[in-house]
Protein backbone atom coordinates (compact mmCIF):
# COMPACT_ATOMS: atom_id res chain seq x y z
CA UNK A 1 0.00 0.00 0.00
CA UNK A 2 1.43 3.42 -0.40
CA UNK A 3 1.45 6.10 1.66
CA UNK A 4 -0.87 8.20 -0.20
CA UNK A 5 -3.47 5.78 0.30
CA UNK A 6 -3.54 5.29 3.67
CA UNK A 7 -2.80 9.18 4.26
CA UNK A 8 -6.42 9.69 2.39
CA UNK A 9 -8.30 6.49 4.16
CA UNK A 10 -6.78 8.16 7.42
CA UNK A 11 -8.62 11.08 6.65
CA UNK A 12 -11.70 10.00 5.23
CA UNK A 13 -11.92 8.01 9.02
CA UNK A 14 -11.26 11.16 11.26
CA UNK A 15 -13.83 13.17 8.83
CA UNK A 16 -16.42 10.49 9.33
CA UNK A 17 -15.94 9.99 13.37
CA UNK A 18 -15.18 14.02 13.78
CA UNK A 19 -18.42 14.68 11.97
CA UNK A 20 -20.98 13.06 13.48
CA UNK A 21 -19.54 11.95 16.71
CA UNK A 22 -18.27 15.38 17.98
CA UNK A 23 -20.97 17.27 19.39
CA UNK A 24 -20.19 20.85 18.60
CA UNK A 25 -20.65 20.14 15.04
CA UNK A 26 -24.44 19.98 15.88
CA UNK A 27 -25.29 17.00 13.40
CA UNK A 28 -28.06 14.63 15.23
CA UNK A 29 -27.94 11.41 13.69
CA UNK A 30 -29.79 8.40 14.78
CA UNK A 31 -28.80 5.96 18.06
CA UNK A 32 -28.29 3.06 15.74
CA UNK A 33 -25.93 4.99 13.19
CA UNK A 34 -23.41 5.82 16.10
CA UNK A 35 -23.36 2.19 17.43
CA UNK A 36 -22.12 1.73 13.72
CA UNK A 37 -19.45 4.83 13.37
CA UNK A 38 -17.79 3.59 16.67
CA UNK A 39 -16.64 0.26 14.66
CA UNK A 40 -15.62 2.00 11.75
CA UNK A 41 -12.36 2.85 12.72
CA UNK A 42 -11.42 -0.83 13.99
CA UNK A 43 -12.96 -2.44 11.21
CA UNK A 44 -10.73 0.25 8.96
CA UNK A 45 -7.37 -0.60 10.50
CA UNK A 46 -8.58 -4.67 10.35
CA UNK A 47 -8.75 -3.82 6.84
CA UNK A 48 -5.60 -2.34 6.63
CA UNK A 49 -3.77 -4.24 9.09
CA UNK A 50 -4.87 -7.83 7.17
CA UNK A 51 -2.70 -7.56 3.97
CA UNK A 52 0.37 -6.26 5.67
CA UNK A 53 0.44 -9.09 8.45
CA UNK A 54 -0.64 -12.17 6.17
CA UNK A 55 0.98 -11.44 2.43
CA UNK A 56 4.28 -10.16 1.03
CA UNK A 57 3.29 -8.99 -2.63
CA UNK A 58 0.38 -11.18 -3.31
CA UNK A 59 2.32 -14.19 -1.29
CA UNK A 60 0.92 -15.91 1.74
CA UNK A 61 4.59 -15.29 4.31
CA UNK A 62 3.06 -17.95 6.15
CA UNK A 63 3.54 -18.07 10.19
CA UNK A 64 7.40 -19.66 10.78
CA UNK A 65 9.17 -16.38 10.49
CA UNK A 66 6.84 -13.99 10.59
CA UNK A 67 7.53 -11.29 12.78
CA UNK A 68 4.24 -8.81 11.94
CA UNK A 69 1.47 -12.31 12.94
CA UNK A 70 3.55 -12.16 16.25
CA UNK A 71 3.55 -8.69 16.73
CA UNK A 72 -0.51 -8.83 15.83
CA UNK A 73 -0.63 -11.12 18.33
CA UNK A 74 1.18 -9.50 20.72
CA UNK A 75 -0.52 -6.23 20.16
CA UNK A 76 -3.44 -7.94 21.06
CA UNK A 77 -2.71 -9.73 23.95
CA UNK A 78 -0.94 -6.66 25.61
CA UNK A 79 -3.88 -4.79 24.76
CA UNK A 80 -6.60 -7.07 26.44
CA UNK A 81 -4.17 -6.84 29.75
CA UNK A 82 -3.43 -3.47 30.27
CA UNK A 83 -6.16 -1.82 28.20
CA UNK A 84 -3.96 1.85 27.93
CA UNK A 85 -3.30 2.82 24.67
CA UNK A 86 -0.55 4.53 24.72
CA UNK A 87 1.23 1.79 27.03
CA UNK A 88 0.15 -0.64 23.95
CA UNK A 89 1.44 1.03 21.07
CA UNK A 90 5.20 1.28 23.05
CA UNK A 91 4.98 -2.20 24.03
CA UNK A 92 4.05 -3.19 20.71
CA UNK A 93 6.32 -1.22 18.78
CA UNK A 94 9.24 -2.36 20.98
CA UNK A 95 8.44 -5.89 20.81
CA UNK A 96 7.84 -5.85 17.12
CA UNK A 97 11.23 -4.50 16.17
CA UNK A 98 13.05 -6.51 18.47
CA UNK A 99 11.81 -9.35 16.50
CA UNK A 100 12.55 -7.43 13.85
CA UNK A 101 16.11 -7.31 14.80
CA UNK A 102 16.47 -11.42 15.84
CA UNK A 103 15.09 -12.59 12.97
Amino acid sequence: MSWVLLISLAMVTFFNRYLFLEPKTGVVVPKFMMCMLKYAAPCLMISIATPIVFFDHATWKGMGHNEYIYGAIFCILITAITQKMLLSIVASLLFFYGLLYLF
